[in-house]
């Protein structure tokens, strides 16, 4: 057996190791900036063409980050990975190191936040035009995605409303267009993940969410082509310092391997979260990928093993009354992060996506009742009657 044939959760724990002449069992934190040449020489030859294992700079890459990347290409089925400070840095990243004024980008329009941001503030300010679309709709994108166009952008799985994108067709669409596909991956998980497979050119992650999930630290990564990774990506994120720290890689190194175990038992509680909830009097509707209510229920199943680690619902009552179901909860945390082992939730309307215009905000499902569920791993009993006390209350 080789590396290529391990399987994924294999790959998590063991995939790109390289150890010192100690031969440490756990990866080793190279905690430098910097790295000594033998001669004038030998520094001349690096600077012109560094080798696989050969580094310069931790800005521009070093060994404890080069296992992650390494590793989190392995899991992707991609052939190389660039990982950096956020996830936020990797969206950016993605976008800003292949587009100049007077590309063009089709994004879907039901986005997190800060990736509305990038999109509709910082690229526009830089000549970039983008359109917005309705992401589950493939008439819009075949529509908008015409010759010329650059990009493509969308969350295979929504935040924080959870629709679901069909990667395969929109790819389908974008690569007959000449134009790239990039997609952010998150809720979907590297665990679930069949997004290269399906047609996606470049796969973002934030590591800050399940990779890490333990709430630790912030991170992120680029997944793509070897030729896209480093002829496009590493130069950009390198001169402009959004590269992972030594320490953050060994953090998420340790997070990957545990990963596969972690969101298995999340979303196996995420399922049973969103069953429990389904008809109660003081939840309006509940959106789960895999639930048959789901309108692209039969797509996520097609595109996902299961259904992943987060859950949506609508309290009765708006803002107040979710509200004063988040103040009862006891063992869910209220916090804007996701993918941690403890679970949390979020009121989206208020935090994650509190800068839309109430317009933008309703016309995505954000409701003022609408409250975001990221499933960690305590017991789903424990979970589930917290969350009926506090619909009670």
């Amino acid at each position: 057996m080789t590396d290529d044939t391990w399987h994924r959760r294999t790959k998590a724990v063991h995939h790109g190791s390289r150890r010192s002449q100690w031969g440490e069992m756990a990866e080793a934190i190279f905690l430098t900036q910097g790295f000594v040449y033998p001669t004038a020489e030998a520094a001349e030859a690096r600077f012109v063409k560094a080798g696989d294992d050969e580094f310069i700079y931790a800005r521009y890459g070093n060994p404890t980050v080069r296992m992650f990347e390494e590793r989190m290409a392995a899991l992707e089925g991609c052939e190389d990975a660039f990982a950096t400070a956020s996830g936020m840095a990797a969206v950016n990243g993605a976008l800003s190191a292949m587009l100049r004024a007077g590309d063009r980008v089709v994004a879907s329009r039901a986005l997190f936040g800060s990736c509305l941001y990038i999109l509709e503030d910082v690229l526009r300010r830089f000549g970039v035009t983008v359109d917005l679309v309705d992401g589950t709709d493939l008439a819009q994108w075949q529509a908008a995605v015409t010759r010329g166009t650059r990009a493509v952008f969308f969350e295979t799985i929504a935040n924080p409303t959870l629709e679901v994108i069909d990667i395969a067709a929109v790819a389908g669409i974008a690569h007959a267009a000449g134009a790239l596909v990039v997609c952010d991956n998150v809720f979907a998980t590297p665990t679930y993940s069949r997004a290269a497979e399906l047609g996606a050119d470049v796969v973002v992650y934030s590591a800050t969410k399940h990779i890490d999930g333990q709430g630790r630290a912030l991170g992120g990564v680029i997944c793509g082509t070897r030729d896209h990774i480093r002829k496009v990506i590493e130069p950009y994120m390198k001169h402009t310092g959004g590269a992972m720290s030594p320490f953050t890689a060994w953090m998420m190194l340790n997070g990957l391997a545990t990963l596969d175990l972690r969101v298995r038992a999340q979303t196996a509680t995420a399922a049973a979260v969103a069953a429990a909830l389904k008809g109660h009097p003081k939840v309006l509707r509940v959106i789960y990928p895999h639930d048959d209510a789901h309108p692209q229920a039969a797509l996520a199943r097609r595109q996902m093993e299961r259904g992943g680690t987060m859950v949506t619902i609508e309290v009765a009552g708006g803002k107040a009354g979710a509200f004063r179901f988040l103040n009862a909860l006891r063992i869910w945390k209220i916090s804007n992060n996701l993918g941690d082992a403890r679970s949390i939730a979020t009121h989206p309307a208020t935090t994650t996506h509190q800068r839309l215009p109430e317009a933008q905000k309703a016309a995505l499902g954000i409701t003022p009742g609408l409250v975001r569920l990221s499933v960690g791993i305590e017991d789903e009993r424990d979970l589930i009657g917290d969350l009926l006390a506090a619909l009670d209350a």
